[in-house]
């Protein structure tokens, strides 16, 4: 009964390429599938990680809902009401709460993007 669990139990713990993605002050952990500012978690749902993620990959590039659908969700139809828009709207929220609620925007055309300051590599991972 209390019998060590095999290392494949929770295959979805697996990482593959990157764990940390940072865009200006938030730092995205995919192994904890959360962002912070600081020492600050943001308490992401997996949706809206998910989103930060595909955001960060190309911090500037601009993605519509569908873009956003496929590449964040691998769905290519929004399964809720409000989908993506709800998403953005819980994220945005959850960001301005860290004081970083600068970073997420959406254009013109209503695609979103994030916008970062050139020099956002993983430098302070680096360096601790």
């Amino acid at each position: 009964m209390n019998a060590p669990l095999a290392s494949d139990h929770f295959p979805g713990n697996d990482i593959t390429g990157p764990r940390f993605r940072e865009a200006g002050e938030m730092v995205l952990d995919q192994f904890h599938r959360d962002g912070r500012v600081d020492d600050q978690w943001l308490g992401l749902r997996p949706r809206e990680f998910a989103l930060l993620w595909r955001l960060a990959a190309q911090p500037g590039e601009r993605l519509c809902e569908q873009q956003l659908r496929t590449e964040a969700f691998r769905i290519t139809f929004e399964p809720e009401p409000g989908g993506i828009t709800a998403d953005i709207a819980r994220v945005r929220g959850k960001l301005a709460a860290a004081g970083v609620g600068h970073l997420i925007c959406t254009d013109g055309d209503g695609r979103y993007f994030l916008e970062v300051p050139p020099d956002h590599g993983l430098s302070r991972l680096a360096a601790g």
